[in-house]
């Protein structure tokens, strides 16, 4: 018997879980994929024999994807927010979701090409916008707001005015 996760982010996929899956634990350290599950039987989304669903993991977080076919898309209502240590890391990551598929967003948001939503935010980012210096984190914040990818240096410039 499977050792069912108390709590599970479960993720509609059309049919591509699998994929999605593989790419977060090639993309992601602390992110594997763990059992695949084909239908017991006909379905509205598939077939007998298809992928039905993946548990995975991505930075550690239990998620299991469900291949429950084309009525639900992913929104912004949802998104992984990946706190990076610097601009290398989120670079590295923002690119990855970008290059395969996905599209920029603003303010350090992006989506990967299955429509799932990531915030690649740099630790100095969410130090500078909650900083006490409500004036400096103003101005963090301010120069947040053109961005796309986070850029940490011209954050940190803004932040020391």
């Amino acid at each position: 018997m499977t050792n069912i996760a108390k709590n599970t982010i479960c993720l509609w996929y059309d049919r591509e879980a699998e994929d999605a899956a593989r790419f977060y634990a090639k993309t992601f350290p602390d992110s594997s994929v763990g059992a695949v599950h084909r239908a017991p039987g006909d379905n509205p989304s598939g077939k007998e024999g298809n992928v039905l669903t993946v548990e995975f993991t991505v930075l550690g977080v239990a998620c299991l994807g469900l291949n429950g076919g084309s009525t639900f898309k992913h929104n912004e209502a949802f998104s992984f927010q990946v706190a990076t240590e610097d601009q290398v890391e989120t670079d590295r990551y923002w690119n990855a979701i970008v290059s395969n598929g996905g599209q920029e967003s603003e303010c350090g948001w992006c989506k990967d090409k299955w429509g799932i939503s990531w915030q690649i935010t740099p630790i100095a980012l969410t130090k500078a916008y909650t900083s006490p210096d409500r004036l400096a984190a103003k101005r963090a914040f301010n120069a947040m707001m053109t961005m796309r990818k986070i850029d940490i240096a011209a954050i940190e410039a803004a932040f020391r005015g």
